[in-house]
């Protein structure tokens, strides 16, 4: 009879308990919803300072990382001696620069230009980037090599966005979605995902920089696409629009929050336009709009005027962050403001805050780079505990001693999180039994 050691056993139990470590493959996380499975993970902080496991030298940029079968991707510029964006692999483990691919990329007619935006999407043994300027690459995961790629602004006579392009890719079956704003008639474009190959394009709209969302309507998949002038259910296959919900902006496309999705709802949020709430009908392929409330500025708000940081929805709540970093809780059915808070982010113009659930805990990443580990409910904030994962740089924004903007990943038990100059990863696996 075999013999089986305590060690194995041990492991083994490990792995029951604590449940299979998973990647971070795209913006938002394993199923783009800002959800967190993993097991295993601490439950309060021991330290102001996270321990960092290993750190990097990076360039600046606004994309967090994403991570996926052992390995980390991120994306950064580089001005000297010429104007440069870079996809960059790294060992999840312990850091080693494993890749990274350069190529020419000047950055015209962009503001806020630390970087580019979009995260790389991992997907079945490659990787998919693109760049502020409307670069896509298509480039082996293990060794960097391109497979395909197309200059976006060139083929299809980009409207740029006064931020560039910064709606991540998106992976439905066999294509690959990208909303760029092209014309004519190029707002959302998709191509075969092993052969770069356009299978079509859509919409006159203008783009802006709200990354689309996956659901499932009606036994039906449609991809849900916000864009500067409309929100619009596509059919991922052809590109059909199913239906659509004006939504035209008072100043300029600045829609940056992505749809968050809570059952049948579709919760919508902008700076100078207000928050939106869809329902999608359960019977067909539709929709109703069930309110739409804004203030009189991005000072005087109602409900939520978020300008980065997207929402997320518990139970029938909506928490966010608004136009001066005031976390707010609103009721999901009326938009009516519950409560709001002024210490999980500094309040100031822009500030911003990333929320991840992993069970009942909300882990926040705000931008003076501390991690919270948090609880949230209409009773208030309760926040478990604090610590500082990363320093603020000023590429990405020059004010109040500079920012961290970049959405961090959550994989492996780590969070792994960048700035202008470096990217960290930090252990926050529970001790060892």
């Amino acid at each position: 009879m075999m013999k089986i050691s305590a060690s194995f056993l041990l492991v083994l139990s490990m792995v029951t308990s604590w449940g299979i470590a998973e990647d971070w493959p795209q913006w938002r996380g394993p199923q783009a919803n800002g959800m967190w499975t993993e097991q295993g993970i601490v439950t309060s902080f021991a330290q102001p300072q996270l321990p960092i496991k290993w750190r990097m030298p990076i360039g600046p940029g606004y994309n967090g990382p994403t991570v996926a079968d052992g390995r980390v991707y991120v994306m950064d510029r580089q001005q000297d001696p010429e104007q440069t964006e870079r996809v960059l692999c790294f060992n999840a483990n312990n850091g080693e620069s494993l890749w990274l691919h350069e190529y020419p990329c000047e950055y015209q007619r962009v503001g806020y230009d630390a970087g580019p935006r979009a995260c790389v999407r991992i997907d079945q043994g490659r990787t998919y980037s693109l760049g502020s300027m409307g670069h896509l690459f298509c480039l082996d995961a293990i060794q960097g090599e391109v497979l395909w790629q197309h200059d976006l602004n060139q083929e299809y006579q980009i409207k740029m966005p006064i931020w560039g392009i910064s709606a991540s890719p998106l992976i439905v079956d066999d294509i690959v979605m990208v909303h760029i704003g092209g014309s004519p008639d190029a707002c959302v474009v998709a191509f075969d995902k092993v052969t770069g190959q356009e299978r079509w394009s859509v919409l006159s709209d203008r783009g802006q920089y709200s990354t689309p969302v996956l659901v499932q309507q009606a036994g039906q998949a449609v991809v849900i696409v916000w864009t500067g002038d409309a929100v619009h259910g596509l059919n991922p296959k052809t590109g059909e629009s199913f239906w659509t919900v004006p939504f035209p902006p008072k100043n300029m496309p600045i829609g940056v929050a992505t749809p968050v999705v809570s059952g049948y709802h579709v919760f919508l949020t902008s700076f100078y336009d207000g928050s939106m709430l869809l329902r999608l009908k359960e019977d067909t392929v539709g929709v109703e709009k069930i309110w739409h409330r804004v203030g009189a500025s991005e000072r005087k708000t109602d409900a939520l005027q978020s300008i980065i940081s997207t929402p997320i929805i518990i139970d029938d709540y909506v928490y966010g962050v608004d136009s001066y970093g005031e976390l707010r809780c609103l009721d999901l059915a009326s938009g009516d403001r519950v409560w709001e808070d002024l210490t999980a982010t500094p309040k100031a113009r822009w500030s911003t805050l990333h929320m991840v659930q992993n069970a009942d805990h909300v882990w926040m990443f705000n931008e003076r780079g501390e991690l919270l580990i948090t609880k949230l409910s209409p009773q208030g904030l309760e926040e478990i505990s604090r610590s500082h994962l990363i320093d603020p740089t000023q590429e990405q924004l020059s004010q109040r001693g500079g920012v961290c903007w970049s959405f961090p990943a959550f994989a492996n038990r780590c969070v792994f999180a960048r700035n202008d100059k470096e990217i960290v990863c930090a252990d926050l696996s529970a001790n060892t039994p």
